[in-house]
């Protein structure tokens, strides 16, 4: 299965942040989302983030990489994205999956390990990010 992963990220003095999110019912994630049939891969970015967060991303995401997950053997494509948006410290969207669910935002230090509340997946993902950005 193909997943797309829209990164949004921030540059503060001491560190690199992400957005993520808490899942109320599945810890910290990342948006990600299943690419549909026939739909080009940064266009399911965008859409992703619009339906995940509430955000409208610019045109033209920049593509980062893909990484196959050891954990679950997923394909995930990783997409640079920017809104035009200034985004506060943390924020609250509700998502339509799964019969409504409120997203708590937030975010994260690139260089700091993620906890446990990060599932494996995720925490392979932030690892592909930290290699990616972080020298």
């Amino acid at each position: 299965m193909k997943k797309v992963v829209p990164v949004i990220l921030r540059h503060q003095i001491h560190s690199l942040e992400i957005l993520a999110f808490q899942h109320p019912l599945a810890g910290s994630q990342l948006v990600k989302g299943t690419i549909k049939q026939k739909e080009k891969y940064d266009e399911a970015a965008i859409r992703e983030l619009f339906e995940e967060a509430g955000l409208i991303a610019e045109a033209n995401p920049k593509f980062m990489g893909d990484l196959k997950l050891k954990s679950n053997q997923q394909d995930w494509y990783f997409y640079l994205c920017e809104v035009s948006a200034d985004l506060a410290e943390t924020w609250i969207h509700h998502c339509r999956d799964d019969g409504g669910l409120d997203f708590e935002f937030f975010w994260f230090p690139l260089n700091q390990k993620p906890n446990e509340s990060w599932h494996e997946i995720f925490q392979e993902a932030l690892a592909f990010l930290r290699d990616k950005l972080i020298m």
